[in-house]
């Protein structure tokens, strides 16, 4: 696969590496993907997050035209997988920015939108500034939720967006889900609607598996996404910022996550997705040992031991299984 220069240098500009302590526990990687069953089935997740999920505002100012607040909750992984979460992400914090009071007071209706955050947007203030405050105009409210593992949720160890493990990809995932959820409980308690959901790049990705595990009708606007990472990961630029290494020697010293962890994966409905990236991998493997260029090179670079397509199957399966709940 060749990479456009404009990539390229937007890479070299960013030195954050992603899971330099590989895979994590293959057993929490293993409740995860049980968590997964329950998530990806609406009824199921529905009976996770209760109507009444305590909610806290810290904090009531007005800038400009707008009032803005500030609020925090226990993430509801917290009462499901509590020894998977991190003590730096116990706490959701979020934002609210409320439209002029002549805006509200002669509307009808009250409609709020959850803006999930992309990859790498710390903090708030880019959705704030360019997604939010130019809503208030139109008398829409709208809810920025930090990210689990970015800004003030970030692990001490971590190096920016960096995550050390794959399984905090994957626990970043399961939180933004169930954390949505109280988001939009606690909007309809407080009298809003319609309620809707949006996000940029992961941001949508998240927003949409949020919306597909809501009761009840709600807009989804998801920005620049697609329906899987795993091409992102395995493919595209990003795939010079994982330690393929240290993810194959793992795997290698480790059968737990062939024998269980794929295994389990052969049951999920993202299996196909991943059997056909692997298998299409399998291809540009001979095409590259007979010495023509093919998309996979890259890749074939980095993969010289026998265990490189088992590895690319649990990646591209991993990484798509969270991403497929929406279909």
């Amino acid at each position: 696969m060749s990479f456009s220069k404009i990539d390229l240098f937007y890479r070299k500009l960013i030195p954050t590496r992603f899971y330099p302590c590989g895979w994590g526990k293959p057993e929490e990687l293993k409740k995860i993907l049980q968590l997964h069953k329950s998530i990806s089935n609406r009824e199921a997740c529905s009976k996770l997050v209760s109507p009444s999920y305590e909610v806290h505002i810290d904090e009531n100012t007005t800038h400009g035209d707008c009032t803005i607040l500030k609020g925090h909750f226990l993430t509801p992984m917290l009462d499901i997988l509590p020894s998977i979460v991190p003590e730096a992400i116990r706490n959701a914090h979020f934002e609210v920015i409320l439209p002029p009071n002549k805006l509200i007071n002669s509307s009808i209706v009250k409609p709020a939108c959850i803006h999930m955050a992309g990859t790498g947007d710390h903090g708030f203030s880019r959705r704030r500034e360019l997604l939010a405050k130019p809503l208030t105009n139109s008398g829409i409210t709208s809810v920025l939720l930090e990210n689990p593992f970015y800004g003030l949720r970030k692990p001490k160890e971590q190096f920016a967006s960096g995550l050390q493990k794959v399984s905090d990809l994957f626990i970043m995932g399961s939180c933004l889900i169930l954390e949505a959820q109280v988001l939009l409980h606690w909007l309809k308690r407080t009298g809003y609607a319609p309620l809707g959901l949006t996000g940029i790049s992961m941001g949508g990705h998240m927003a949409s598996l949020a919306a597909t595990n809501w009761p009840e009708p709600i807009a989804l606007i998801p920005c620049m996404s697609w329906t899987s990472a795993s091409v992102v990961w395995t493919e595209g630029v990003l795939s010079k910022a994982i330690p393929w290494r240290v993810l194959e020697m793992q795997y290698a010293c480790d059968s737990q996550y062939e024998q269980e962890i794929l295994s389990f994966l052969r049951g999920m409905d993202s299996q196909p997705v991943a059997n056909d990236l692997a298998k299409n991998f399998g291809h540009e493997h001979d095409s590259i040992m007979m010495g023509k260029k093919s998309s996979g090179k890259i890749i074939m670079i980095i993969y010289i031991s026998i265990f490189q397509f088992k590895l690319l199957k649990l990646i591209s399966a991993l990484c798509s299984s969270f991403m497929e709940i929406c279909h």
